[in-house]
């Protein structure tokens, strides 16, 4: 079984807070570490290239 990481910076996604959707351009899961999702780091989406906060 992998590891699910975020699409911001990598990190694991083993705390509680981490949240999965789509990609709001595409419907790729976007997957996002509660650190970023609280600092509302740029993600870039890795199937259309998307940038959200």
């Amino acid at each position: 079984m992998a590891i699910e990481k975020c699409t911001s910076c990598n990190a694991p996604l083993a705390e509680s807070g981490a949240t999965k959707f789509s990609c709001p351009a595409c419907g790729a899961e976007i997957k996002r570490c509660v650190q970023c999702r609280e600092q509302s780091n740029v993600y870039i989406c890795g199937k259309c290239g998307f940038q959200g906060p």
